[in-house]
Formats: C-alpha cells, structure tokens, sequence
C-alpha cells in the first residue's frame, strides 16, 4: 500500500475545555473524557477519497499521520477494512495504541457497532466495530465523521467552552452534528444530524437522495461549482473570467478554482460565494429556532473562503433569526482543526473506550489474583 506519511506537531501545550457546574450524571457524562487515560490512541477519517489515520494524544496533538486513497466504492467492505488495518498496524510499529476510533462518512447506529449506510462505499449494514476489533485486538468505536469532527472542534477547536454546539460541515454536500451539555446527540436511531437534506425549497432542485430541494442543493460545494459552470456553459459575461482560466474547458471548473478567483476579486465567484453564504445563513437560523445552541461551528472544505462565505452567512443568520432583536444570538465561528478534525476526534472518543478496556482488564487480573490465592495460583496465570 502506498501512503503518505506526514508527521505533524501541533505543539505540546495543553488545551482543555472550560467546564459550569452541572450535576449527578450529566456531570458523569460530560467528565467521562476527563477520567479517561492519558494515552495514545489512533483516529481514522473515512471519506470516499481517502482514509487517514493518526495517532493523537491526550491534548489532541497529532503525533503522527498516515493518508491513503479510499479503494474504490465497488470492491467489498473487506478491501477497506484492510486498508484501515494495515494503517493502524504501521502506526502500531512506532506508537503504543491502546484504541481506534473510526469517523465515516455514512450513517452510524446508535449503539457506534454498525455502518448503516455510507453513500460512497459498498457499507450496507456493516458490522464494522465487530469487524475491526477482531482484527486489531484493540477496543474500537465508530461513530459518523461530522460526530467526531464536531467533538473535536468542541474538545480543542472553535467551540471550547461552549455548552451547546451545533457544526455544520460543507463539503460535497452538507453534514451536521449536535451537542447538546458536552454529549453528542446522535438520536434514537443514530442519524441525526443530516441537516443538508432538510428541505428549503419544495419542488427545487434534485438532491441524490431522492427528494427536491436539499438544503445541500443550495449551499455546498457542489451548489457552487453547479451554479459556475451552469453560467460558464451559457457564455454568460459575468462568467468570461473563470472561462478564460479554464480555457473554455467547463468541467475543469472546481471549487478551489472558484474560491481562488474569489480572492483575487472576480465579480462572478464573489458573487456565488455570497449566495452560497446566504442560503447557509438561513440555514442556521432555522437551526437555532430549532436547537438554539449557543454557537455554530462552520466546517468542510467549503468554509476555507473564509469570510468570502462566513461574512454572508452572519448577515443572513441576523436577517431570518426568529425573533431577531428580541433573543441572544448564537455565535458562527469557522472551524479551527480543518480536514483533521474528524481524525482527532475519533481518536479522543475512543480513549473512553480504552479507559473502559483497561478498567476491564485490571478486574480481571484483580480477580485471578484473587482466586490465585485463594486456590494457590500464582501471578504467572493472570497474567497468561
């Protein structure tokens, strides 16, 4: 397998969460993390392109980084899973990994064992954890990728300290995650958060999901890239920049491109990134009216415009917000850990899991130390 490796340094500073006061379980729940050990443990982001795994510590540095094309979406579940492995095994040679936690692109149940579904892999009720876990020998957790990338954003990105955080990732299309007092809302059914596909526009555009007029169909990267080479197509004079880059080539018309010639001030791609952005905006305030969290967290690599996209999206979010002048508002922050975030925070929710393992471990050992003397056994047999 071939893989680039990268080895990253985030500096050794500590960054913690601010915590309030919060009682009986919900302070169990939100100080689980906490209790947890301090070890290393690896995190994988699975998207339809490429799988990275990293090992991450305690503080969310990244200590190393591997990265890998996705097989391709055709071949059977068991071709990634052994592209997932062999990357922990590489890791495994250099770093003590005590867990692994997986961030896919897909729906994840509610119990973090099964990929449901995952739109660009062959994951069709796939028993993943279980799968994995025989493999590796260590404890594995799944969850979906805007679940960990919003955890990790809340852990040590644009949402520390914030008590109610919703993310919302641009990419492709539109993903989303809820947390709701330090604990990611994933639902009874362990799919929520699948904003992009709210409907905005009844009878708008098709969405590959099925239904008309997404959410996605209006503010994502595939909304802007549409709406570029739909005016490049039509010899539209707004559009003669971007043809001329392209050399009259529409289909070489990608986001990057447009976000570029945005910077450099072309009045059609300042133009679309101010629709996108609006439509994002209005997006959220329907979130807040909904959720009303305290902050939104703008992630993907849709929201490297910067400001080209945020900028819009505040001034949207004061116009549509229910009750605006009449109730706080919520923060829109961009995100901070980029395309690292759902790798870090996979690799932070399974240090729960390797604390749980631990403490496993150490009462089983306790236990046949016990019965050792007891029934006269020694060390050497709890240990064996």
């Amino acid at each position: 397998m071939s893989a680039n490796r990268d080895r990253v340094h985030r500096g050794s500073a500590a960054r913690a969460t601010v915590w309030r006061d919060v009682s009986g379980a919900e302070r169990r729940e939100r100080r689980s993390h906490l209790t947890a050990p301090r070890v290393p443990t690896v995190g994988i982001d699975i998207g339809g392109t490429k799988v990275m795994a990293g090992v991450v510590d305690a503080d969310g540095n990244i200590l190393e980084k591997l990265r890998t094309e996705t097989p391709d979406k055709s071949k059977s579940p068991k071709v990634v899973e052994d592209t997932i492995v062999e990357l922990v095994l590489d890791l495994s040679e250099r770093h003590d990994v005590h867990a692994v936690g997986i961030g896919a692109a897909g729906w994840v149940d509610a119990e973090r064992s099964r990929v449901l579904f995952a739109p660009h892999l062959s994951w069709r009720d796939e028993p993943l954890r279980d799968r994995l876990s025989e493999r590796l020998l260590v404890p594995v957790m799944v969850d979906n990728d805007a679940n960990t990338a919003a955890w990790a954003e809340w852990r040590f990105g644009a949402g520390r300290g914030e008590a109610d955080l919703v993310m919302i990732t641009l990419g492709t299309g539109i993903g989303g995650a809820i947390l709701e007092d330090g604990r990611v809302k994933r639902g009874r059914f362990g799919v929520a958060g699948e904003f992009g596909h709210m409907q905005v526009v009844p009878g708008g555009h098709r969405c590959p999901c099925g239904n008309r007029g997404c959410w996605e169909q209006y503010s994502s990267g595939n909304a802007l890239v549409r709406e570029a080479r739909e005016l490049a197509a039509a010899e539209s004079p707004v559009a003669y920049g971007i043809i001329d880059r392209v050399g009259g080539n529409v289909r070489d018309i990608t986001g990057p491109l447009i976000t570029e010639l945005a910077r450099e001030g072309d009045a059609m791609c300042v133009e679309l990134f101010q629709d996108i952005g609006q439509w994002l905006g209005v997006g959220i305030a329907n979130l807040a009216a909904a959720l009303d969290p305290s902050c939104f967290v703008i992630g993907g690599g849709v929201s490297a415009a910067d400001d080209l996209l945020i900028g819009p999206a505040r001034d949207a979010f004061r116009r549509t917000l229910t009750g605006r002048g009449y109730r706080p508002e919520a923060r829109i922050a961009k995100a901070e850990l980029g395309p690292e975030a759902g790798m870090v925070g996979a690799a932070d929710l399974a240090r729960l899991v390797a604390r749980r393992f631990r403490r496993t471990n150490r009462r089983r050992v306790e236990r046949y130390e016990r019965y050792g003397r007891v029934y006269g056994y020694g060390r050497q047999a709890a240990d064996s």
